[in-house]
């Protein structure tokens, strides 16, 4: 099977694309990374989700980003918002975060001669995060192809972002209908040890009300009602 690297955060977009990549024939390679983020309990759920969709490894890098801080979820001293959803871009921004974990997919990617990368951003639920918009993919893409050994050797490297122009109900609806089990899944942004959401912040905003948009059950622990 024809190899690809899938960026497994172990929310409900990253096990839709693992679903996805799956779905399309792949041999997925799950990569995790342990960024010393706020929300840690997602990182067992990428676990589970891995082994659920039938990942054929699942990996997770350690990458201390609290070194830098500068986001509520890498700074303990800073909130998490919990007052809802508002315009430009939020204190839950994690700098350099996407790029980072892109660069990580692409150094295993071309280890495991794979050609494909696939990440679960998302420009239309994507909180006003630059790192997720289609020009910031097709960038990286470039740039991917002029930095490699693969790329030079004239083997192309694609960065799939299929859901990147779908809403968090269409998202729901597809990896429904392929299989996957969103209550293994953690969004939120400040979930505890045992993967409880908060239900207050804009990652738990967002997600039930695609829940709710699409007319499906949310599956989704909260340590309180919403």
């Amino acid at each position: 099977m024809t190899k690809a690297v899938v960026l497994l955060s172990g929310g409900l977009d990253s096990a839709t694309i693992l679903a996805i990549a799956r779905d399309q024939g792949y041999a997925c390679y799950a990569l995790s990374v342990d960024y010393s983020q706020r929300h840690g309990a997602e990182l067992a759920a990428a676990e589970k989700i891995a082994r659920s969709i039938g990942a054929s490894e699942h990996r997770i890098v350690k990458v201390d980003l609290t070194v830098f801080g500068g986001s509520a979820l890498t700074d303990r001293s800073i909130a998490v918002p919990t007052e809802g959803i508002k315009a430009g871009i939020p204190i839950t921004y994690v700098p350099a975060r996407n790029t980072i974990m892109l660069s990580l997919a692409l150094a295993w990617a071309e280890v495991l001669g794979s050609q494909n990368i696939y990440i679960g951003v998302n420009a239309v639920d994507y909180s006003g995060y630059p790192d997720c918009r289609p020009e910031y993919i097709a960038t990286f893409e470039q740039m991917a192809n002029l930095a490699t050994k693969v790329a030079i050797e004239g083997n192309k490297l694609s960065i799939h972002a299929p859901l990147i122009s779908l809403s968090k109900a269409e998202i729901i609806r597809q990896g429904i209908l392929l299989g996957v089990d969103y209550s293994q899944t953690v969004s939120c942004y400040q979930a505890d040890a045992a993967g409880l959401a908060c239900g207050a912040c804009d990652s738990c905003r967002m997600r039930r009300a695609g829940f709710a948009a699409a007319e499906v059950p949310d599956p989704t622990r909260y340590r309180k009602l919403p």
